[in-house]
């Protein structure tokens, strides 16, 4: 081999050679090590949950989440089918009161996918080529019977401050043909994109400026049609486009929100390229997305940044999971 051809190497095919291990992605390791599995919940700290919690001034809370049931429209074969066991009949096959206090009571119990209604996904959610965060290969953790690795239940408690950008009230004043009215809803057009020139135009709207470690949500005001027109609202959507995800990913949030099911707008802003947005946030960054949080309130409020608090039921193993933030202003 020639001087020329050894020194003239490409550094990745030299490592390659070298070593005999394909070298990291520039996305991995992760910039907490790598061995971590909680990604952007580590920007959480005890002083920013006391800067957090100082933005409460009168004690109004807000629930983000959206009631769940069989009807609720979801993605792919996704659904919610629950039981009740009534009329004492937990208490004894006769179903009959028991005791002096004559005791009665009711249970319940379901068939869910965790990946409907108001919902955070996990890290182990959506990778790229069955790579996930922090280059964690698929056959590292997933399972049939639960995730080994990346499990919701592990997501530490987020008490962050959050800001709702209202893209509607936006478009309202500047490009009112951005949007349409469905049934005196007014809402995006499910063609547009939310990207770096949006959402800072709401930020400058709305007089308040990213931070390190926020939740960030999206008003679209699109989540009317989950209920008038389910076909509708789950065949295209208004969202976050890629440029938007970069640009609020150098702001370092802990996680990103809208009031549709994908967050990012569907289809995608070039075709052939599903979930870009997506692929940014959970694989590259693992800052974690949240999908149909309830926005309208705190719009219809101005309650432009708040107290955000998720502290979601702790099923082991789990992909996703169905939430109910609380926003406190």
């Amino acid at each position: 081999m020639s001087g020329k051809w050894r020194f003239g190497l490409p550094a990745v095919l030299l490592a390659l050679l070298i070593t005999g291990a394909v070298p990291a992605a520039d996305w991995y390791p992760s910039r907490w090590g790598k061995d971590d599995t909680l990604g952007a919940v580590n920007l959480i700290t005890d002083d920013s949950v006391a800067a957090a919690a100082r933005l409460v001034r009168s004690g109004k809370r807000y629930a983000l989440g959206m009631e769940v049931s069989r009807e609720t429209p979801a993605f792919g074969s996704r659904t919610v089918e629950t039981f009740v066991v009534s009329n004492g009949a937990i208490f004894n096959n006769a179903g009959e009161p028991i005791g002096e206090g004559k005791v009665t009571g009711n249970d319940d119990w379901g068939l869910v996918f965790f990946g409907v209604g108001t919902q955070i996904d996990g890290l182990g959610h959506v990778g790229i080529d069955h790579t996930y965060y922090n280059g964690t290969d698929i056959h590292e953790f997933f399972h049939q019977s639960g995730l080994k690795k990346f499990s919701t239940s592990d997501i530490p408690p987020i008490v962050a401050r959050g800001i709702v950008l209202d893209i509607v009230g936006l478009f309202a004043e500047t490009q009112p043909e951005r949007l349409m009215t469905v049934d005196g809803h007014v809402m995006l057009r499910p063609e547009v994109a939310v990207n770096e020139a949006e959402i800072e135009a709401a930020l400058a709207r709305q007089d308040i400026a990213l931070a390190r470690g926020d939740v960030v949500l999206l008003h679209t005001g699109y989540m009317p049609l989950s209920h008038l027109d389910v076909e509708r609202y789950m065949t295209s959507q208004p969202g976050l486009g890629k440029a938007g995800a970069l640009y609020l990913a150098e702001h370092e949030p802990v996680a990103v929100g809208g009031d549709t099911f994908s967050l990012e707008i569907q289809p995608g802003e070039v075709d052939g390229v599903y979930l870009p947005v997506h692929q940014e946030f959970l694989t590259k960054r693992g800052i974690y997305i949240l999908e149909n949080v309830v926005t309208a309130e705190l719009v219809a409020d101005r309650a432009w940044e708040f107290l955000f608090v998720l502290g979601q039921a702790r099923l082991k193993g789990t992909v996703q999971m169905i939430i109910n933030p609380v926003a406190i202003r």
